[in-house]
């Protein structure tokens, strides 16, 4: 018979039986840091550009859709600015709304089109109308990216100063344009802070 040779514990090593516990211990962290995560809502993400001046940007235009959209043109008058992309479907859903402002002159809507092959977005244009006074073709995302646009559809709200006054990430719904953007329209033409 062989005999199985036993190892005994050297007494002079350290003891250190916490580090058992350090995977438990690191995939309760990583567990806690995706449950605050849960909770975040992605649509309330603040922008550092709140309250400041619209990045210097001169856009061209759409090829056959002159004008195009520089900074300047965000200037006199409150305005939206709706960053579009013929590729993006969430932008088919807010599109309507779109239309309906241009329809009843709520406010100027200018589209800024974000990352887009020209033809694309003009044949878009044509399907489901033209909501916006000028355009400009932002064909490699650099104005997106000076505005901290995170992905599309995104809309800014511009006071008369030039100014960003809100941001709404993701589609604009008929609430968020009812509850938010109307009424911070409205606060802005009165010279007060809107809420958005």
């Amino acid at each position: 018979m062989s005999e199985v040779s036993q190892r005994e514990p050297d007494p002079a090593a350290p003891r250190r039986p916490w580090l058992r516990l350090l995977p438990l211990l690191l995939a309760m962290a990583i567990g806690a840091f995706l449950f605050v995560g849960l909770g975040l809502k992605p649509k309330e993400i603040p922008s550092a550009l709140i309250g400041k001046a619209v990045p210097a940007f001169d856009l061209p235009a759409l090829p056959e859709r002159p004008p195009g959209l520089k900074s300047a043109d965000l200037q006199g008058q409150v305005s939206l600015v709706n960053v579009f992309a013929s590729w993006c479907l969430s932008c088919r859903v807010e599109h309507p709304l779109f239309m309906n402002l241009k329809a009843l002159d709520v406010v100027p809507v200018h589209g800024l089109n974000y990352k887009d092959e020209p033809q694309a977005a003009l044949a878009w244009l044509d399907r489901y109308g033209d909501p916006y006074q000028r355009i400009g073709a932002d064909r490699k995302g650099r104005v997106g990216i000076d505005w901290g646009v995170y992905g599309v559809p995104e809309t800014f709200l511009i006071n008369a100063q030039g100014r960003i006054a809100c941001k709404h990430i993701g589609p604009v719904s008929d609430s968020d344009l009812q509850d938010k953007l109307l009424p911070a329209i409205e606060a802005l033409r009165q010279g007060k802070e809107p809420k958005c």
